[in-house]
């Protein structure tokens, strides 16, 4: 086995390479940026420097792309270029290669205006059946390459599975009144119950997907931690969503408010993760019960992993008004 990584010096790609060595599984890292976990330095638009990166691989992690915090910042043929001509490229070679698998890492940001609920409405089931109506060129092109994809599985039988992510990253949230309004730890905290997922967990589910693609052949999975809330809680969660946390966890309280923390007025989305964890066999250690009994310890909640990746960022310059410029 040997395991092309793509966007080997992001965040994702940091973490699979790391997990990789650990468990002693030969791995070659591709991206545009130099790193320690970068074994070549190029760009997946170049058909040549994928043809060369192809060689001898068995198995393909598609984690490069441009993100949503590259939307103000980049042209809409910047996104297409990479997120589609560059996943096309690998496709084609992997197809050329007759690689095992073809792992790629999307996002649920592809669903788009579906995530939010109108006025007075209930918070809305995210599972893999939701359609997307993307609302940005970041998601209109990851869900562009989620197709292609499913066209080379289907006309190629090149076994590809997608791995629609949630947050994972330690950088501060984009959004300047949730920076105003909780301490970045305790927005995080809030997120693990209905969207984000510790990248130690998100790495271990692409590599149980390379172990399950050629028996599934194709297949979408949401990866995020697993929610404590079920269908029954989605009106109540959209009008107070306190009420429903500390009906499920009633210790809750008493550790934010020593920690000084407030839980979201309302939750408009819950994450889905059960199709993962029936067909991928995928176990995410890293959840809300998981997040309190580490705080009532004294310990940190984040694994290792994340902790190891830490914060990279998105651009090479720092700007004044948050983490990244914001343009939907």
């Amino acid at each position: 086995m040997k395991i092309l990584i793509t966007g080997s010096s992001g965040h994702l790609g940091e973490a699979l390479i790391r997990l990789l060595q650990r468990r002693g599984i030969d791995c070659v890292g591709i991206d545009i940026k130099k790193s320690g976990f970068t074994t070549k330095v190029g760009s997946i638009v170049n058909r040549d420097f994928v043809k060369e990166s192809m060689k001898g691989i068995t198995d393909v992690i598609h984690a490069a792309t441009l993100h949503k915090p590259h939307v103000a910042t980049h042209s809409h043929q910047d996104f297409v270029d990479t997120n589609i001509t560059g996943t096309l490229n690998l496709l084609e070679e992997a197809k050329i290669q007759c690689v095992n698998s073809f792992i790629y890492t999307s996002t649920t940001s592809t669903y788009g205006d579906m995530l939010t609920p109108p006025k007075n409405e209930p918070s809305i089931w995210i599972t893999e059946d939701l359609k997307p109506i993307p609302k940005n060129i970041y998601g209109v092109t990851k869900a562009a390459a989620e197709d292609l994809c499913q066209l080379f599985y289907r006309n190629h039988k090149l076994s590809c599975l997608i791995l629609k992510t949630s947050r994972f990253f330690s950088e501060k949230d984009d959004k300047k009144t949730n920076r105003e309004l909780y301490p970045d730890e305790n927005l995080k905290i809030n997120e693990y119950l209905y969207r984000r997922v510790d990248i130690e967990d998100a790495a271990i589910a692409h590599l149980l997907a390379i172990e399950k693609a050629y028996e599934i052949g194709f297949g979408k999975y949401i990866i995020s931690a697993t929610t404590p809330f079920s269908k029954n809680d989605l009106v109540e969660l959209r009008n107070n969503a306190s009420n429903v946390v500390e009906r499920l966890f009633p210790d809750y309280k008493e550790i934010f408010k020593h920690k000084n923390w407030k839980m979201l007025p309302e939750i408009d989305r819950v994450y889905v993760n059960k199709k993962a964890l029936n067909e991928l066999g995928w176990k995410p250690k890293y959840d809300f019960r998981y997040i309190l009994e580490s705080i009532k310890k004294g310990g940190d909640f984040r694994s290792d992993l994340s902790k190891q990746v830490g914060i990279k960022g998105y651009h090479d310059v720092e700007f004044q008004e948050g983490p990244y410029p914001v343009s939907e």
